[in-house]
């Protein structure tokens, strides 16, 4: 019996198994057919024994009469008994092996089934909910948990069910054969038991701090090695070294004592299990011996006895496991449980013409807009701005002053507090999301790229766009010669470990693909931070072409890069303090004037 962990415990054990049950009974009838032929198979496999332990006694019965002169061996019978055993036994291999590919088949389908309805529901969540969670999260209940579920969901109840039908079959064969060996046999398993779970209490302490001193110790290798400049830096190798072996100390320590117990505890029910057998085998001799029992039931017997063990000791496993997959389930169900955005209207308003053109001009409307991620902490408190169509917008001020939540407002990633939004004096509500967005190119500070080629990933917001349209797009970025000088060109593979490509020459390639999809309104968080002043200038000329004849709102820390809007808005907690253009807030002397001031030292 191997050594029992504590399984994660659910919090909802009904409410998850209703939902989950849900999910399965598509299958029921599937789940019903391979559990009917799973018991035909164990109760064949249980009368083998039997079968096996009456050749014996013929064979040792031909025996004794050939050597009293009395007769000879029945071979005929014999082989009736064998060929009969061996069919059984094909049978229920047969058997267990249809039963295998009708619980694949249902745990595929239903692991199917849930991803496919994660994806659909991660689409519909609002972004409020992936603020509140890690992506190792979200990323764990879409593989392990959904494989945790599928793996274990339909072989899980069969074990449970094959030990069962196993312990009752075997149980009526041991009592059918002796009573009084049964007896013998089963006063072992109170004390197996009682072994197993004060092993099982000892060890379980040692194991959770066995997990915990792991994740510390994987945690401070993995700070140490990501950080292993700095820890040379400030020669902090030494206190590294001596922190890792504090840890791994501990982690020895549990390791041992958890090991030790659990390894313990096998021998000694196994030492029980054994005196029991050796029992059995005792008394049985005797009752052969005294005439009240066949040799061959003694054989079928003590087979009977070692098989019985096996389900005994397996459903506690089984239960472990089925409580660590009910609160896999749990936390997959949480998430599509969740709430979900608020749906778009029932008549939403188009943004295309009759002939399939976009009709929109780019002017923006913000009134009296209020929001606050928390409702109790309101960060954008009464914001008021009209954008006519073609302006260029800067929006500066302090960290957490509110810039780059105003613009998620912008394209809907979160709804207001209090006040409305408007495009084309419509309120975006009117709008459906999807052609919201589409409205919108945006670059963020971070440069988001996916796996796959240059050409693929500038595509991205464009999929029907041309080749010829693509290499104009990157011309426009100042990205085209450098794609050009690595050896696939358009068609080299980026992905996280790519080499060769530095921040700013991806961060080059997002700005190409907000050219490529040519939107109506542009929206730039901090787009050059990651380029040297050289490229930024050729970017800065490049977005004043992009700029013409579209509304630009543009995010900025770096004051020197939005110079020339045509409006600048200054934000502090959330209040709009000052607007005007660069020399107008200059000539003030104002909020704007001493941020301005503080990255530079002449005006």
């Amino acid at each position: 019996m191997p050594p029992m962990r504590l399984a994660e415990k659910p919090k909802h054990f009904k409410a998850t198994l209703k939902q989950l049950s849900a999910y399965v009974r598509p299958y029921y009838g599937r789940i019903l057919l391979s559990l009917v032929l799973m018991v035909t198979s164990t109760v064949m496999c249980i009368y083998g024994p039997r079968l096996i332990g009456n050749v014996t006694t013929l064979l040792s019965q031909g025996i004794l009469a050939k050597y009293k002169g009395e007769g000879g061996i029945d071979f005929v019978r014999i082989g009736e008994l064998i060929t009969f055993i061996l069919i059984i036994y094909s049978i229920s291999a047969l058997i267990d092996y249809v039963v295998n590919i009708l619980h694949i088949l249902v745990a595929v389908d239903i692991s199917y089934r849930l991803r496919e309805d994660i994806s659909q529901k991660i689409n519909r969540l609002p972004l409020k909910y992936f603020d509140g969670q890690s992506h190792g999260d979200v990323l764990s209940r879409v593989t392990n948990d959904v494989d945790n579920i599928s793996n274990n969901l339909t072989s899980t109840v069969s074990q449970v069910l094959n030990s069962m039908v196993n312990i009752v079959g075997v149980l009526a064969m041991m009592i059918l054969i002796s009573f009084k060996l049964t007896v013998i046999s089963l006063i072992v398993l109170p004390l197996s038991g009682i072994i197993a779970a004060l092993m099982v209490k000892k060890s379980q302490k040692h194991f959770s701090d066995h997990s915990k001193y792991l994740g510390k110790i994987n945690g401070h290798i993995e700070e140490m090695y990501s950080g292993h400049l700095l820890v040379k830096t400030y020669n902090y190798e030494n206190k590294s070294i001596e922190k890792f072996d504090e840890i791994n100390k501990d982690l020895y320590q549990a390791a041992y004592k958890s090991q030790f117990y659990s390894g313990v505890m096998h021998p000694l029910t196994g030492f029980l299990q054994n005196v029991g057998y050796v029992a059995v085998c005792l008394v049985g001799g005797f009752e052969v011996i005294n005439g009240n029992m066949l040799i061959g039931d003694i054989q079928s017997f003590t087979t009977y006895v070692r098989r019985l063990q096996h389900p005994i000791s397996s459903i506690a496993q089984l239960m472990n496991t089925i409580q660590t997959m009910i609160a896999a389930a749990e936390r997959v169900f949480d998430l599509l449980n969740e709430k979900e955005e608020e749906a778009d209207s029932s008549e939403p308003v188009s943004i295309y013409d009759e002939d399939g053109n976009m009709k929109i001009e780019g002017n923006v409307t913000f009134e009296n807009v209020r929001f606050g991620y928390d409702p109790d902490k309101i960060i954008i408190n009464d914001f008021s701005m009209f954008v006519a169509p073609g302006k260029d917008v800067a929006i500066v001020g302090p960290t957490g002053a509110g810039k780059t939540t105003l613009v998620k407002l912008l394209m809907r990633f979160y709804e207001l507090n209090g006040g409305a939004i408007y495009v084309d004096y419509r309120n975006i509500r009117d709008y459906a999301r999807e052609d919201l967005r589409s409205i919108f190119g945006m670059v963020l500070q971070d440069a988001w790229l996916f796996d796959g080629t240059i050409r693929e990933n500038i595509r991205f917001g464009k999929p029907d766009a041309s080749d010829e349209e693509i290499y104009e797009a990157c011309r426009l970025a100042h990205v085209d010669r450098f794609i050009k000088t690595l050896e696939n060109g358009y068609d080299t593979v980026i992905s996280e470990d790519t080499s060769g490509i530095s921040q700013g020459q991806k961060q080059l390639l997002t700005i190409a693909r907000a050219f490529l999809k040519n939107p109506k309104i542009l929206i730039l968080d901090e787009a050059t931070s990651s380029v040297d002043t050289r490229t930024e200038q050729l970017i800065q000329d490049s977005m004043e072409e992009l700029r013409k004849g579209r509304t630009a709102f543009t995010i900025a820390h770096r004051l020197s890069t939005i110079r020339n809007a045509d409006i600048i808005i200054v934000l502090d907690k959330g209040d709009v303090v000052e607007v005007g253009d660069h020399a107008q807030l200059m000539e003030k002397k104002g909020f704007y004037y001493k941020l301005y001031n503080a990255q530079f030292e002449q005006v």
